[in-house]
């Protein structure tokens, strides 16, 4: 049967992908995040997974603010890398698995999760961008890819116990689907940030650190966090981390970590990056 071997987490920061894509990472401000990754990249390289669900949330790319699905999964072939505004970035195409995809639809649907269908979406760095962080600029990705796209941008977002209980239907999901597949899981985005108003800029690196610990040693402790808090103790785009406990809650109770890496600052964020493997 196919299986959820690890999870990742990390920050999907849109100019991590520009510093890329432009040449700066050699450049002083950006060397110490780009070290960082290092580990993670050769653990990527050594595991060699089959699958990647990716759980990312869309930056009004491909829905906009006519519809915006809680939860899509792509089920397409393959998927566009959207043009954010100054043309798409230079990535490969992601290869898809509409397949593995439209039987987890089923499962998590049956379920009872409202999951959108989509046959066609196009990609944006919430995605890409940590693609990057994993594989680097290949000429082409060397995994196929399951998008999960999750409303963090206007409210009402889910909870993080709602997430926490999505990832749980997709680790059934996946180990009901008949084939010997190793699958990986991302959750992205944040850490804390605020890209707008009086408090643009904020960074609290206590909150960030402890919820780090929390994936490892204490989810459900994380998966009660009600969605003020994240907007008042880490800024108002910190709620992108429920999409981290998506990733946790398919891991299933027990997890090793393996690696984690924080670095301030990004841009205007802080950047986290964890690897959970279940055991």
């Amino acid at each position: 049967m196919a299986k959820i071997i690890a999870g990742v987490g990390t920050s999907h920061t849109p100019a991590i992908g520009a510093a890329v894509d432009n040449g700066r990472t050699d450049q002083p401000y950006w060397v110490p995040l780009f070290k960082g990754y290092e580990p993670s990249k050769k653990w990527m390289a050594e595991t060699k997974p089959d699958v990647a669900i990716i759980v990312y949330n869309d930056h009004v790319n491909a829905f906009d603010f006519k519809i915006i699905p809680t939860f899509a999964i792509g089920c397409a072939d393959v998927f566009p890398i959207a043009d954010e505004g100054w043309g798409p970035r230079p990535v490969p195409p992601v290869k898809g698995y509409p397949e593995l995809a439209s039987h987890l639809v089923q499962s998590l649907v049956l379920d009872e999760f409202d999951i959108t269908i989509c046959n066609e979406m196009q990609l944006d760095h919430g995605l890409t961008v940590p693609m990057t962080l994993m594989w680097g600029q290949p000429q082409e990705w060397p995994v196929r890819v399951i998008p999960l796209a999750v409303n963090v941008i206007q409210y009402p977002a889910p909870t993080g116990n709602r997430c926490y209980n999505l990832g749980k239907a997709i680790k059934k999901a996946v180990e009901s689907w008949d084939e010997d597949l190793r699958v990986v899981i991302f959750g992205t985005g944040g850490m804390s940030h605020q890209i707008q108003g009086p408090r643009a800029g904020l960074i609290n690196k206590e909150f960030d650190e402890a919820f780090l610990d929390g994936l490892t040693q204490d989810p459900e402790r994380l998966a009660k966090i009600p969605p003020i808090e994240y907007m008042r103790e880490a800024g108002a785009e910190a709620i992108e981390l429920v999409m981290w406990l998506v990733m946790r809650g398919a891991l299933g109770d027990n997890v090793r970590e393996v690696y984690r890496f924080y670095h301030v600052p990004a841009s205007s964020t802080a950047v986290g990056n964890i690897i959970l493997e279940a055991v």
